[in-house]
């Protein structure tokens, strides 16, 4: 038998660049154009989640009109 069985499972990646919290009456009033301020810095690391759940940090990466995240840290689960 080649490979193995985890080839075939499947996991949702995220990346957080950053949160914000605020009315949802606010939310229903913007509309196309409309900037959230994120409690983020450029600087920032981002955060990957797989399946919702944090597994590692990374920086942002842009090359052309692809972006990518380097991942610089594993988080202990």
């Amino acid at each position: 038998m080649s490979g193995s069985s985890l080839d075939t499972v499947k996991v949702d990646i995220s990346v957080v660049v950053g949160r914000a919290k605020l009315p949802m009456q606010q939310l229903l009033r913007m509309g196309r154009g409309a900037v959230i301020e994120l409690d983020s810095k450029q600087t920032d690391q981002v955060v990957i989640l797989a399946n919702n759940r944090p597994v590692a940090r990374g920086d942002i990466v842009v090359l052309g009109e692809k972006i990518s995240v380097t991942i610089t840290e594993m988080l202990k689960s």
